[in-house]
């Protein structure tokens, strides 16, 4: 399959790209956060199947591929209702990868966009994601795109005390906010 690079809903046959695909950003990005331990851990095997999983139930969550001219997975992203108790009725991003060897090349913005059309069809408002205080290149990525810090954070524990800052990112995602386009309860 070849054609222009774009981005498109996920199919079962994916999940083994999007599993590599995932493990490359996170080590590319993670790698000196993470504990050895943990980095090694990464099974694309398993990470694989979950995708596999994810996929045949996807309830309201969805799993982006972004594609290049060639048609191979270069980036994946997966969008759904947040569970934060403050952000009821929010969408949230809470994968967002795009293969170390393909970034600067378009494919994080056309995924972000994809995401930010999935979630405003989904129903709505607003939409956030969280992203590791160290990530400063996925942080300044999203700050360019129109999204900033809405006050929460958290901590995310990785491996025995291991702690993982996150800052919350959010923006709004559309304009009318009539009754009508009220967020759909979550």
């Amino acid at each position: 399959m070849s054609g222009p690079a774009g981005v498109r809903l996920a199919r079962t046959s994916d999940v083994d790209d999007v599993a590599d695909v995932q493990i490359r950003a996170w080590r590319a990005a993670y790698g000196d956060l993470l504990p050895a331990q943990v980095a090694d851990m990464l099974d694309p095997s398993d990470i694989a199947l979950e995708w596999g999983r994810a996929l045949l139930m996807p309830g309201a969550h969805r799993l982006l591929v972004a594609t290049d001219d060639s048609g191979r997975v270069v980036g994946a992203a997966s969008v759904g209702p947040s569970a934060d108790p403050d952000a009821r009725g929010a969408g949230e991003i809470e994968l967002f990868v795009v293969d170390p060897d393909h970034r600067g090349q378009g494919h994080g913005s056309r995924l972000l966009n994809a995401c930010v059309d999935l979630l405003a069809q989904s129903g709505h408002v607003d939409a956030l994601t969280w992203i590791p205080l160290a990530d400063e290149p996925r942080r300044a990525f999203m700050l360019s795109a129109g999204w900033g810090p809405d006050g929460a954070y958290r901590d995310l524990s990785v491996f025995d005390d291991e702690v993982i800052r996150e800052v919350r990112l959010g923006t709004r995602i559309v304009d009318d906010v009539s009754p009508e386009a009220a967020p759909p309860d979550s």
